[in-house]
């Protein structure tokens, strides 16, 4: 376990660059993993269960979180530390971060899911959305967690909604990748969880989180399901386009458990193409792949973002058809 001294410099050196701090639970060997993330506030004090004996939550007259709690201020970091060698917690929102979180594997059986099949760890996965969307990895802050993984430091946008957690394939981007945003954060480097140091791997100013990468983690507010039947005319041109979607649709339905994230993007970019050279609509590319998708228990979250994503891929692709339903 680090002095505080160690940790109280850490804190202060989170502060000094802008970021929001607030004490974590002191570290311990054999303490849960999970646990020994925690804020160091008594009485487990959350929203659902808070009994005001927290002193900020009684001033207060209601539960005051560790987000509300971060504080830049020297004189606030030197009081808390002073008392025990608390770690440092970055609250990410107030800092104006979003943070990428890449781990790795576990233990032997931490295996990827079929779409993403022989990647390693979450820099793989990274590596890999950047490839597909046309994007770069840029260097900014980074950190090396106590598993050896990686902390990738971006500034939040200015514009746009306030970006949240995600994690992994469970509704976020990808196998062991995720993301702490307004309501998350992390571990600072100088602090170790279960004896291991968190530290700095390339000391930088964050970036400015990339485009493509701000796309991905954009909340979709378009609605998850939509069963109206695509209108298109009943001629030649008409009936190219119908059997384009039959054909994505058949693929979707039938990919096996764990490929259908995956093929439903292909299939959004497929015919995101011809969308985009005006064969179609993305209405009517959500309208015709959402209640398949849905059907095949991916969530409804995850299929309006994957559709998202492969419309834009597709985007760049335009298919335009002539009137005898051939590519021009």
């Amino acid at each position: 376990m680090p002095e505080a001294s160690v940790l109280l410099a850490a804190a202060l050196a989170c502060a000094a660059r802008g970021w929001h701090v607030f004490p974590l639970r002191p570290d311990h060997p054999h303490a849960d993993e999970d646990e020994a993330k925690r804020p160091a506030f008594p009485n487990r004090c959350t929203a659902e269960k808070c009994d005001r004996a927290d002193p900020r939550c009684k001033a207060a007259g209601r539960h005051v979180g560790w987000e509300e709690r971060a504080t830049t201020d020297p004189d606030r970091i030197r009081r808390a530390w002073s008392h025990r060698p608390y770690g440092v917690g970055i609250a990410c929102g107030p800092s104006g971060l979003l943070v990428v979180d890449l781990d790795v594997p576990k233990h032997p059986g931490d295996t990827p899911p079929p779409e993403w099949a022989g990647m390693r760890d979450g820099v793989d996965v990274l590596a890999a959305l950047a490839a597909r969307h046309g994007g770069t990895i840029d260097a900014t802050y980074t950190q090396t967690t106590g598993r050896g993984g990686s902390h990738l430091f971006y500034q939040h946008p200015d514009t746009g909604p306030k970006l949240r957690n995600t994690t992994g394939e469970r509704g976020g981007i990808g196998w062991k990748v995720d993301t702490r945003a307004h309501g998350g954060y992390v571990v600072a480097a100088g602090s170790t969880v279960n004896a291991r140091p968190y530290t700095i791997a390339l000391d930088c100013d964050p970036c400015p989180l990339p485009g493509w990468l701000a796309s991905l983690l954009t909340p979709v507010t378009r609605p998850a399901y939509r069963p109206a039947a695509v209108a298109l005319p009943a001629d030649r041109y008409g009936r190219y386009v119908a059997a384009a979607i039959r054909r994505q649709v058949d693929h979707l339905t039938s990919a096996p458990e764990g490929e259908r994230n995956n093929v439903l993007f292909i299939s959004a970019a497929v015919l995101g193409e011809l969308a985009t050279g005006g064969a179609l609509t993305e209405d009517d590319v959500y309208a015709a792949l959402e209640p398949a998708a849905l059907s095949t228990g991916l969530s409804a979250r995850e299929v309006a973002r994957t559709i998202a994503s492969g419309l834009r891929a597709g985007a760049r692709h335009p298919r335009h058809l002539t009137a005898a339903g051939r590519a021009a």
